[in-house]
């Protein structure tokens, strides 16, 4: 291990949604590390070249099916013996009015984003608590402390307070036992769909002012707070939120 604890060397880390964007950046992050890192995608062809860049392995999920996820952890845990490390990053978002908000869309946000993080946490925490260590990161976000403001996403500003509770709560459920359950919580990061509202000018400009230091946050400016929740360099934070948001919540 390195003088600082955030090596992960030979560690076995998981992440969802792992195939492009913030999770591939969290995976690169958690190889350099010193981790092996399983890339748990529904999109098999982003998945497959993700686990290859990365050397490591690529196993299909469908987050918002228990049954789908239960199979992830157990092919998991057959090809490796353990999960050390699990980063719950799959996520949805829509800007529709809540007026106008169709059943089925806040089901998908909360069935991706809620659900999901519930159901693999639940899972790799069963293997875990057998071992007696792990790390989980839920990558929750800063609008699950603040509502988002000019386009309208009430049920992902919901889902995410949703996940920063859950964290919270299993957290203290299973401090205990040896597991560890943080949370990070990005601002607004340079992805393709924060490219899409950038090119709204009403939304940038509200974006742009809101944030103290002016600009969006690179997916490499998160992946290492992600980093050191999962390492031994953060062995007594669980419970925690750390909010990486540009200083948006500071205002």
């Amino acid at each position: 291990m390195d003088a600082n604890g955030h090596s992960l060397r030979d560690q076995i880390a998981v992440v969802t949604g792992g195939g492009q964007s913030l999770g591939l950046e969290i995976g690169r992050a958690l190889k350099t590390a010193g981790a092996k890192v399983v890339v748990a995608e529904i999109n098999a062809e982003t998945g497959e070249q993700a686990a290859e860049e990365l050397e490591g392995d690529f196993v299909q999920v469908d987050v918002t099916d228990p049954e789908s996820v239960r199979d992830m952890v157990g092919a998991v845990l057959d090809r490796h013996g353990k999960i050390d490390v699990l980063v719950n990053n799959a996520g949805v978002v829509h800007n529709i009015p809540s007026e106008e908000v169709p059943d089925e869309e806040w089901r998908k946000v909360m069935s991706v984003n809620l659900d999901g993080v519930f159901w693999c946490c639940r899972e790799a925490g069963k293997a875990m608590l057998e071992r007696g260590s792990g790390a989980i990161v839920n990558v929750a976000s800063m609008s699950g402390v603040i509502s988002n403001h000019p386009q309208p996403q009430s049920a992902y500003n919901a889902s995410k307070a949703g996940v920063i509770m859950l964290t919270k709560s299993l957290a203290g459920e299973w401090a205990s036992r040896g597991v560890r359950v943080n949370a990070v919580s990005p601002g607004y990061i340079r992805t393709p769909l924060t490219e899409l509202g950038m090119s709204k000018e009403e939304w940038s400009r509200v974006w742009l002012e809101s944030t103290p230091l002016g600009r969006l946050a690179e997916p490499d400016e998160i992946a290492p707070a992600v980093v050191f929740l999962a390492s031994d360099a953060a062995s007594y934070a669980t419970g925690t939120n750390l909010l990486v948001d540009g200083g948006y919540t500071s205002w």
